[in-house]
């Protein structure tokens, strides 16, 4: 009866270690990616409560970007891990006295048609780069792929100003949502290699680098939000619209910034000169008047409170 028992205990220990080894040599068990999702509301709303920003990860590059590989870009401000949910900012936190100055530079194929044309427009307002730079004024510049193309001489111009920021304004202007003023609205299997593409694009110029991406005319909803996912970035939007393109008066701009402004803002404005002619005559008079409510500008990434 022992013999019969230690038989059994004998085999018991041969077949626990045969399990054993099989689990170390066999195939890993198949485990599905983690994917952190931030909750957005339907429609055209911000992804994040209040417009608050997410701290993106701490680094800045002084060299070319990596475009379109998000996990080498990680570093950069407004990276996100991809896979999640961009988060959608409309300001910094209401302390302090910093506020961020923003231009937009867009190019659509029609902009683009008319600087081929015969009595070419320029949409590029150099006044505004000359007083940025004559004042030290820091800014960030949302690019467009298209306009990086055609001025790539004042792309490098502002690449190495070290108080200029380059963010993400899509490749060619086009609507991210089916109704979003009068863009050509790009197909949704589109949407993540065109932001990928211009993120290329602009990385190719170095300088202050960033993860941010404004969408055209600031129109999307959850459907574009889950198409960049993938490429770890945060969506800004901003609070102080100041309505410069086709103005025919600089006033209106300025009282329409002045009027919105507080610590944290984000303003929205254009460096387009065909389409937004009267920004340079405006940003004077707004700089005076940031300086007059103890306001300073400040780059996008040390608004949002990196």
């Amino acid at each position: 009866m022992l013999a019969k028992n230690s038989r059994v205990l004998l085999t018991a220990a041969i077949l626990a270690l045969a399990a054993s080894v099989a689990l170390l040599v066999g195939p890993a068990p198949h485990r599905a990616p983690v994917r952190a999702v931030l909750k957005a509301p339907a429609g055209n709303g911000p992804a994040t409560a209040g417009g608050t920003a997410v701290p993106p990860a701490p680094g800045q590059s002084g060299q070319p970007g990596n475009g379109g590989r998000p996990g080498e870009d990680s570093g950069l401000p407004g990276a996100t891990p991809p896979g999640t949910l961009p988060p959608v900012v409309d300001h910094g936190p209401r302390t302090g006295r910093k506020v961020a100055l923003t231009f937009d530079a867009d190019m659509t194929d029609t902009m683009r048609r008319q600087l081929r044309g015969p009595h070419p427009p320029s949409y590029a307002n150099l006044a505004i780069v000359e007083l940025l730079e004559r004042e030290r004024v820091p800014a960030t510049f949302f690019l467009t792929g298209k306009w990086v193309e055609d001025y790539p001489e004042l792309t490098r111009r502002l690449a190495a100003n070290p108080r200029f920021e380059l963010a993400n304004h899509t490749y060619g202007h086009a609507a991210f949502t089916p109704r979003c003023y009068h863009l050509t609205p790009l197909p949704r299997r589109e949407m993540t290699r065109d932001v990928a593409r211009t993120f290329e694009v602009i990385g190719r110029y170095g300088g202050r680098q960033t993860r941010y991406f404004r969408f055209p005319g600031l129109c999307h909803d959850r459907t574009a939000l889950a198409e960049l996912a993938p490429l770890g970035l945060t969506v800004v939007d901003g609070d102080v619209v100041s309505g410069d393109p086709f103005a025919t008066a600089w006033q209106p701009i300025v009282r329409a910034v002045l009027s919105q402004v507080r610590p944290g803002s984000v303003i929205i404005l254009h460096v387009t000169e065909a389409n937004a002619a009267m920004t340079d005559e405006a940003l004077p008079r707004i700089l005076a008047g940031l300086a007059e409510r103890g306001l300073e500008p400040a780059p996008l990434s040390e608004v949002l409170g990196r």
